[in-house]
């Protein structure tokens, strides 16, 4: 009851004179009220700035770890690279230019008559071109022993440029004992030159 008393009796124009809780209830509720004012009117502000600024800490910390593995990564990416690019170039050398194809065919030929076969068929057949490719099929009708034709295919795989026997058919010629007749195609691939690469491209196209 004094305290309620206390309050009625409260001289608002005369702080020093208030009673010590009124006091201290006082300068907290001012404290309170600064506190929420100051949130209000500039604390908020700053508080989402500083979320803004930390999400962009945290995208350019991932940013920064990205570019870290890419960088751990590069010697290792150049290595493959480098390797890659040896590979495609020995596989370039593989496949004999326009001027070469004839030597090729003779190879080929040569392979089969140095091991005893009789060539009863050896058409090359129209390029049909893929790319920066030209496949070159050849019709092949040999007969012999089988392991004169084995030998063969395995000439042929050992040849510098790329050939390969497709389509492979073996019949056993009773009236010749123990000889066998192949029939076979054999593919092999060239590069187009630039003439040939620039009759390609459409009418008007920009090299």
């Amino acid at each position: 009851m004094n305290l309620l008393e206390e309050l009625k009796n409260i001289n608002p124009n005369n702080p020093g004179s208030w009673p010590m809780p009124v006091k201290l209830l006082t300068c907290a509720g001012l404290c309170i009220a600064v506190i929420i004012g100051g949130y209000a009117l500039d604390w908020q502000e700053q508080l989402g700035t500083l979320d803004g600024v930390r999400q962009e800490e945290g995208k350019l910390k991932d940013d920064f770890l990205a570019k870290k593995k890419k960088a751990i990564n590069l010697d290792i990416i150049k290595k493959q690279l480098m390797e890659t690019q040896q590979s495609f170039g020995a596989l370039l050398k593989q496949l004999p230019n326009k001027s070469e194809m004839d030597a090729l065919l003779t190879d080929i030929n040569q392979a089969g008559l140095g091991r005893g076969l009789q060539f009863d068929l050896f058409r090359p057949g129209a390029e049909k071109p893929a790319g920066v490719f030209a496949e070159q099929p050849i019709s092949i009708q040999v007969t012999g022993s089988y392991d004169d034709l084995g030998k063969f295919a395995s000439d042929i795989s050992q040849l510098p440029r790329i050939v390969t026997l497709n389509d492979i058919s073996i019949t056993p010629l009773g009236t010749k004992g123990g000889t066998l007749g192949m029939n076979a195609t054999a593919k092999t691939y060239r590069y187009l030159d630039e003439s040939e690469l620039s009759a390609k491209k459409p009418s008007g196209a920009k090299k």
